[in-house]
């Protein structure tokens, strides 16, 4: 049995005591990730409380070989679907899935609508084939046997801007209005060389640039921790 299908069956028990599902198990090179949620979102703590539970579990049933490091977290916005479960679990949302190659179309992008367990096929109402945009929904149902790797899609809207065009007009009018005090400060601010200076002060306004786009955040929160089990002869 595969490293990961191993730690799922013998960590899924444990963390669901806590109120968690065990999402997925990816062992890739020295690296074992262990992807949790819960309903309302994973928290720091709840990730820390979890890597603690599981750490002497893992150490006492060594079910990775050698030295490895173990990182607990969260899905974040967009998740691989490698298991039947996952699936199920993103029945609404957007999804892209990759076929292996010989199946017509290879690429196909829209809204996951069903999962049948049974026969492991999904039914998608496809918005893009092969990166071309269809001009109305098309419905195709996909073996899981024919999918190379899938994903869910995390649709991101449109950046507003910021005020429109009445701020833009505002804006104008601003700078216009600047510009003209500016000019008729110039053609009176000149003094004759022997003139006593008014003591009036400068002040300098301190320009902040806005933002084009607001910071972007990311929903996955991890916590490592580094593990070096003997192996159990």
């Amino acid at each position: 049995m595969p490293v990961a299908d191993d730690v799922v069956e013998l960590l899924q028990p444990v963390i669901e005591t806590l109120g968690v599902e065990l999402i997925d198990v990816e062992w890739v090179g020295s690296s074992l990730r262990v992807v949790i949620d819960q309903d309302g979102g994973i928290t720091t703590d709840r990730l820390t409380e979890v890597n603690r539970l599981i750490s002497p579990i893992l150490d006492q049933h060594d079910p990775v070989p050698g030295r490895y490091t173990l990182e607990v977290s969260s899905p974040g916005v967009e998740r691989k679907l490698t298991r039947p479960l996952h699936y199920t679990r993103s029945i609404g949302e957007d999804i892209v899935v990759k076929l292996e190659p010989g199946n017509e179309p290879r690429r196909i992008k829209g809204r996951l609508v069903a999962f049948d367990a049974d026969a492991n096929e999904l039914t998608i109402d496809a918005v893009e084939l092969d990166g071309v945009d269809l001009a109305s929904p098309e419905t195709h149902k996909i073996a899981l046997g024919d999918i190379a790797k899938s994903r869910t899609v995390f649709v991101w809207g449109p950046t507003p801007k910021r005020g429109g065009k009445s701020a833009g007009k505002k804006k104008a009018a601003a700078q216009k209005t600047t510009l003209e005090k500016s000019a008729a400060g110039n053609a009176t601010s000149q003094k004759p060389a022997d003139q006593k200076p008014s003591g009036q002060k400068k002040r300098k306004v301190k320009q902040h640039p806005e933002l084009d786009e607001p910071p972007i955040s990311t929903s996955t929160i991890q916590s490592s921790k580094q593990s070096e089990a003997p192996r159990h002869e």
